[in-house]
């Protein structure tokens, strides 16, 4: 009988503490706000979006309702070629309205045309949710 009750309370004990971690956790973990800008972080939003060697996760940081900048995370496309990306592609969204990046039709870079194609997907998609829940 006490082992019964030393294991319902082992078991209730853990149940508590995995609530209140989980409460602890963001509601929202794509849309976060951070120096007066909403961020849309794509890791959750486009993780079957891939590149060449696999996702290209970014965020978009946006200030009434304009792009501030595209920055990009931690992905594993070609160290050489994503810098292309980075000087070429993440910065045709600057200065743009939402809307209008929505629509903005953007060129890929030669030589690394997958990780072009799912850096557009990737910001399209954060658009796209910021438009339906980051808006306020």
């Amino acid at each position: 009988m006490k082992k019964n009750k030393k294991a319902l309370l082992a078991s209730a004990g853990l149940l508590l503490a995995a609530t209140t971690l989980m409460s602890l956790r963001p509601a929202d973990e794509v849309i976060s706000k951070q120096d007066g800008m909403t961020v849309v972080n794509t890791t959750s939003l486009a993780e079957d979006v891939e590149g060449y060697a696999g996702p290209v996760p970014l965020k978009i940081y946006i200030k009434k309702d304009k792009i501030e900048k595209v920055e990009s995370l931690k992905n594993l496309e070609t160290p050489k070629y994503f810098a292309l990306i980075k000087r070429d592609l993440l910065t045709k969204w600057n200065g743009l309205t939402v809307k209008k990046a929505a629509t903005q039709q953007i060129d890929i870079v030669t030589g690394a045309t997958y990780t072009s194609e799912a850096v557009i997907e990737n910001v399209k998609r954060g658009l796209e949710y910021y438009n339906k829940k980051g808006k306020k």
